[in-house]
Order: C-alpha cells, then structure tokens, then sequence
C-alpha cells in the first residue's frame, strides 16, 4: 500500500482502486477536524448525504454524533472525524472487506499523523475493521483496547453508531456516556472550552 499516500491536508484526491466505490460516489470524503486532534472518531463510510456535501457525518446521524459531543462539553471542530472507507457504497451497503483493505492505508496515515490520545469506533464495521476480530457493538460499546493501525499504536474506544439512537432511543444513554468517556480519556474534557468555542459551525 506503499502507492497510497495523503496530501499536506489529510486528503485523497484522486484513487480508483475499488471500482464498485468509482462508480457509485460523487466524490472522495475525506476526513475533517483539526490536524492535530487529540480525539479521532471513525466511521464505516459516507452515505447520501456525506456523499453529496463532501464532509461525514452530515446527515441524522451526523446530528445526533454533534447534540451529543455538545452535551458533553466539545464541538465538532474540536475533533477529527473520519471513515474506513472513503466513497460511498452502492444503495449504502456495507463496505466489502477489498473495499475497507484497499483504503486501510489512508486511514493508517491519516491516524499516524494526527497522533491522537484515542481513536473511538462509530459501529459494527470500524470496530470489527481495526481490532481485527468479531465485535459484539452493544456489549462492548466503553471498552478501551490498544490496537495497531497501520505503523501506529492507538488507544481504541468502541462505541455504538449514532443512528443506534434513532432506531433504539434506549441505546441514547449509553452512546452519550461513552462519548463523554471519550471525553475524558483524551483529556479534552479538562480544557475547560464547555464546547461553545465552535457554536458559529452549528
């Protein structure tokens, strides 16, 4: 994967290894959120909505991933937000398993150089994806683990998806408390910002 590389922005201009992902996105969305965050969150892959705006986490999930980060004290410029997979999958399928492999490289060097005190897994896919094993999400949303990626050792939070919270509303405690975990363990609940520095992004 030595080929895959990121610009000076974190960023992939131009990549056709999974010609499914081709040709089915409208653009490549790349991660966004400080360059240096100390908290990156990771996604499985945009969908319609990512898709079309270019950022992800812009849709119903993506509300519910800001209320929370909000009602714990950060705003979403605080962090970096991210997925395994970079385009959007047909009808919104999960990533194939060649899918995640062939952009498991930009993600390794986007987390490498971001360095960050923790890395929090939104789901199923990501979780499964960088701990390398079968994830049960709801019995283990919390858990910190230490996981490689790529060259780079990271503290790995596992966490439920945000939409978790639209289908089942008795899973909106659970994800929020682990988002002020995240909170913690990276030491961005002891800057004392309380979140409202980045309310103009709302």
């Amino acid at each position: 994967m030595s080929e895959q590389s990121l610009d000076a922005d974190l960023c992939v201009s131009d990549c056709e290894r999974c010609p499914a992902l081709v040709e089915s996105r409208s653009r490549i969305v790349n991660g966004t959120g400080p360059r240096d965050a100390d908290l990156v969150f990771v996604g499985e892959a945009p969908g319609a909505n990512e898709d079309e705006e270019g950022e992800p986490f812009v849709g119903r999930s993506g509300t519910v991933l800001d209320d929370t980060l909000r009602d714990v004290g950060l705003a979403r410029a605080d962090v970096r937000i991210t997925n395994c997979v970079r385009c959007r999958p047909p009808d919104n399928r999960d990533p194939h398993s060649d899918e995640l492999d062939n952009c498991r490289g930009y993600l390794a060097e986007e987390i490498a150089r971001v360095d960050p005190e923790l890395v929090v897994t939104l789901g199923k896919v990501p979780s499964q994806h960088l701990l390398g094993r079968s994830v049960a999400v709801t019995s283990e949303t919390g858990e910190v683990f230490d996981a490689r990626v790529g060259d780079a050792a990271v503290r790995l939070l596992v966490c439920l998806h945000p939409a978790a919270t639209l289908y089942d509303r008795s899973q909106a405690d659970a994800f929020e408390e682990t988002i002020r975990q995240a909170a913690e363990l990276s030491g961005l609940a002891d800057d004392g910002t309380d979140g409202q520095s980045s309310l103009g992004d709302y």
